[in-house]
């Protein structure tokens, strides 16, 4: 039998992969950034309150305007939330093409090494439009969500082109405008949603909690 790699034998726990995709543009500077900073420590600290999800839950952050993986798959006990500053323009289609691809390699990892894993979540947060061709990841996006890989999420803040957005989200996940810049509210429900995943069985459908912070724009 293989030896598994450190950090599985350490924590065998089943894991519950979550991707933010974050827009980190130039439109995103001042408060915009500032709050989205604090949204990232509040979600670290309320995940930390649950055992149990403290150690399933992997977060890994890919951040665009340039593509860059800021934050490779962690539990949430490993996890420092960054300081994200804001550059360049909003290449959107490579980003979701580099998160897809980033989460493929990792769920083969999983598999390697015997670690059972929920469907993956990735959450898309943007407050502009796609600067590149943007087509093919979302079409690749639907195709994922059909054969039930992973939940992509759709969250537009203010100035996002929600057209756009519509025809990157998954049909059955519209995209959500969040209210204000209240992104504190957004990944307490995301803590919220990764506790309960976490504390039921693989495969296993959960409730969400209703999305309080934000509208469904159909």
């Amino acid at each position: 039998m293989p030896v598994g790699l450190p950090e599985f034998v350490e924590n065998p726990e089943n894991r519950c992969p979550v991707i933010l995709l974050l827009d980190t543009s130039g439109s995103m500077s001042g408060q915009p950034i500032q709050e989205l900073n604090r949204g990232l420590a509040a979600f670290k600290e309320d995940v930390m309150k649950d055992a149990q999800a403290s150690l399933s839950v992997e977060v890994a952050i890919v951040t665009f305007g340039p593509v860059k993986l800021t934050q490779d798959f962690v539990t949430i006990d490993h996890f420092t939330p960054p300081k994200l500053e804001t550059e360049g323009v909003t290449p959107m289609g490579e980003a979701i093409e580099y998160a897809l691809d980033l989460l493929e390699t990792r769920k083969q990892t999983y598999k390697d090494n015997g670690v059972h894993y929920y469907r993956p979540w990735v959450f898309l947060i943007t407050d502009g439009a796609p600067t590149d061709y943007w087509q093919g990841a979302a079409q690749r996006v639907r195709e994922e969500e059909e054969q039930r890989r992973m939940l992509f999420f759709t969250v537009g803040v203010q100035g996002a082109d929600m057209n756009k957005l519509r025809q990157i989200a998954p049909p059955e996940r519209p995209p959500v405008t969040l209210n204000g810049l209240d992104f504190r509210s957004l990944f307490r429900w995301l803590s919220t949603s990764m506790k309960r995943v976490s504390s039921g069985k693989v495969g296993e459908a959960v409730a969400l909690p209703p999305m309080g912070w934000g509208q469904i724009i159909t």
